[in-house]
């Protein structure tokens, strides 16, 4: 079964940090992009990051600049988003995404994608 993974959400006070993981099974990550988006309750998805299949180029939206931190490790399969600095308004429901996509392509759209994880769930709150 070809799918993603997401793992290490959780409750985190404001400033603090989480790291969230996205293992692949099926597939392997070497010629796919990986995304992070989110979800918050009554709005829409929005991407939160991106990394290319080489893990050479990586993309962050301006809300997570600085803050956060997208990496792959091809050898086991997996890409990590560290968030630090976390705020109220990070919280969201976060979903990795892989789309077959090479040449230092990071989709920004969730419909260049073509497997999506179940989401975990991110809350930042005091």
């Amino acid at each position: 079964q070809l799918q993603v993974v997401e793992s290490g959400g959780g409750l985190v006070q404001p400033g603090g940090s989480l790291r969230l993981s996205c293992v692949a099974s099926g597939f392997t990550l070497d010629n796919y992009a990986v995304g992070w988006f989110r979800q918050a309750p009554g709005k829409e998805r929005e991407g939160v990051s991106c990394i290319t299949s080489s893990g050479g180029r990586r993309v962050y939206a301006d809300s997570v600049k600085g803050r956060f931190t997208i990496s792959k490790d091809n050898a086991k399969n997996m890409v990590y988003l560290e968030m630090n600095s976390l705020k109220p308004e990070d919280t969201a429901v976060y979903y990795c995404a892989a789309g077959d996509w090479g040449f230092g392509y990071c989709p920004p759209r969730p419909e260049e994608y073509d497997y999506w994880g179940q989401g975990t769930q991110v809350t930042v709150s005091s």
